[in-house]
């Protein structure tokens, strides 16, 4: 019981570090990547579909990226998906290929741009102290059960707090990353 909870409550810890960099890779900087649009919706034919399934995404250059969309009337519509969406960029069709130039960031939007990231990396510290506190609670129920001795209870936490302990050492890592991209100009 006890090797199977630490390894759970590990991948547990691993998927939560690794949804907050796919959050933080949300979180624009100033230059373009194209994961940032994978969250953009495109209506086709009256239902909602993901941009990167209707078109071929790339990099133009280090400032703007290239949609080429599989079928050239979707153009209009992916051009009014990326517009309307929240990312507050201006994408502008260039015969068949819509082009997104990633305007550069003011300090005041750096600023906020970093209180969201610090945000999202606290939400991931919480969610990683949760799953401790759930390993800790299992191994008590187990030793009120008599099926874990209080030796291996106790051995066990310390275990689990190292996990914590490395897994939010390593949120702290890619906040401190995506920090320093914010800022470089």
């Amino acid at each position: 019981m006890i090797p199977e909870l630490k390894k759970t409550t590990e991948q547990k810890m691993q998927k939560s570090l690794e949804a907050l960099k796919i959050d933080l890779g949300k979180v624009r900087t100033g230059r373009a990547h194209a994961g940032i649009l994978d969250h953009i919706q495109v209506d086709y034919y009256g239902s909602m579909m993901p941009i990167n399934q209707l078109a071929n995404i790339n990099l133009i250059d280090a400032r703007t990226i290239g949609v080429t969309p599989w079928e050239k009337k979707l153009a209009s519509a992916i051009e009014k998906a990326i517009r309307d969406s929240d990312l507050g960029l201006n994408p502008a069709s260039v015969g068949d290929t819509v082009r997104v130039p990633m305007p550069a960031l003011t300090e005041e939007r750096r600023k906020d741009l970093i209180k969201v990231v610090r945000g999202e990396a606290e939400n991931a510290r919480v969610a990683v102290r949760n799953l401790r506190r759930d390993a800790n609670h299992a191994l008590k129920e187990g030793t009120k059960a008599k099926t874990i001795s209080e030796d291996d209870e106790r051995r066990t936490q310390e275990d689990v707090q190292k996990l914590t302990d490395h897994f939010i050492a390593e949120i702290d890592k890619a906040l401190a990353q995506k920090e320093s991209d914010l800022m470089a100009v």
